[in-house]
């Protein structure tokens, strides 16, 4: 699953109970051809990969006390589209952080599209100590996957899949969008179940979203493309609820989706709130207290890493914004949030300033309490966002 994609792209701070660093995050900014729903950082120039490899290795060295030597617990290739990095760029970075870091993680998580794996470069990946692959499905209807500009079609997602799985992966996630707009929601459902079938460990699912500076946004400013309506979008995610639910997916935040036994180790330490290192261009990074990111630009990028000057921005969070962040991104999850935790360390009786509110909501089905915890029912996460920002200070 890629970090800050979807509704939420900001600081993730939850209840920590102790500080380990949740990993390292990789952006590589590089992808062969643009989807017509992304907005992500990325180039289409390929012609600087080699140098932007040497740069990542360089900034890893420069920011090892952010991590402030706590233990790495995991790796993560994001972007962009780390898998057409060659094995020798991958195995360049994994051998940078493990002379500068305390290794010994453990997942090493590698973003990929179907039409990159091949046999050779899946067993290349395995030896370098990957071992979860997150895959860009997208959809396994090739006349969706046209119009979103993907460059694999649907037999390719199955045959790579196949692939990984005779070389020994054993952890996937599959990435889906639902949200396309049709008559009904046969295409969703038969997306849903042909996923299923490949039984994954994971599956991370997000609704198509008109971002202004893509090519889905112009169509829909010119008229050319209109989205589906709010009700058809929340009526594919509740089929989302409840064929992942019968087939024995735990719904741990709201867009991820895993069997007991197979919740992303990385991304899941993203919501718990703990530490981690951002490298790359447009990389965020979070402290502990504190979030930052490198700037979206490979140019200036490099251009400072060249000269050893760290890009990092940091943003400093007040008391209110990082109490309103664990609200919002602990509401999104299956842990909830803790109120004697806010209590404790914000000096802030949650339930005493939003009693009538609570109330409200929970008379609705919106709410679950377990003890001082509260989390949202399966209704209630369609409103996440909606009661989150309801209950901040």
């Amino acid at each position: 699953m890629r970090f800050f994609k979807g509704l939420v792209r900001i600081g993730y701070i939850c209840k920590i109970i102790e500080f380990t660093l949740a990993g390292i995050y990789i952006h590589i900014p590089f992808c062969r051809q643009a989807c017509h729903y992304c907005d992500f950082h990325f180039s289409t120039n390929l012609e600087r990969m080699n140098q932007m490899v040497e740069m990542i290795c360089r900034e890893l060295e420069l920011r090892v006390e952010y991590q402030n030597k706590l233990p790495l617990e995991t790796v993560y290739f994001g972007g962009g589209t780390p898998s057409l990095l060659d094995s020798k760029m991958i195995g360049q970075i994994l051998d940078r952080i493990a002379k500068v870091y305390n290794s010994g993680w453990k997942e090493v998580t590698l973003e990929a599209n179907p039409d990159d794996l091949n046999v050779d470069k899946l067993t290349s990946w395995k030896n370098l100590g990957i071992d979860r692959l997150s895959l860009g499905i997208q959809s396994f209807d090739d006349e969706v996957l046209r119009f979103y500009n993907r460059a694999h079609s649907a037999s390719e997602s199955k045959s790579a899949i196949d692939k990984a799985r005779k070389v020994g992966f054993e952890k996937f996630s599959l990435d889906l969008i639902y949200g396309y707009p049709q008559s009904d929601h046969e295409l969703w459902k038969r997306d849903l179940s042909q996923a299923i079938e490949q039984n994954p460990g994971h599956i991370s699912s997000y609704a198509l979203t008109v971002e202004p500076k893509t090519a889905l946004g112009n169509w829909a400013k010119t008229g050319n493309f209109v989205p589906a309506d709010e009700d058809f979008v929340v009526e594919q995610f509740e089929i989302l609820q409840e064929k992942t639910d019968k087939a024995g997916y735990i719904q741990y935040e709201v867009s991820n989706f895993g069997k007991p036994d197979q919740f992303a180790l990385h991304n899941t330490n993203y919501w718990k709130g703990v530490p981690y290192l951002g490298v790359g261009p447009s990389a965020h990074s979070f402290d502990g207290k504190n979030r930052g990111s490198n700037p979206a630009n490979n140019a200036l990028y490099l251009k400072s890493l060249e000269s050893d000057s760290i890009p990092f921005i940091v943003d400093n969070l007040s008391d209110d914004e990082r109490l309103n962040e664990y609200i919002l991104t602990g509401l999104r999850t299956l842990w909830g949030i803790d109120f004697n935790y806010i209590r404790k360390d914000f000096g802030y009786d949650l339930f005493k300033s939003k009693k009538q509110i609570l109330s409200q909501m929970e008379s609705e089905g919106w709410l679950m309490w377990k003890d001082n915890n509260l989390s949202l029912t399966s209704r209630g996460k369609l409103l996440a966002d909606s009661i989150a920002a309801a209950l901040f200070v």
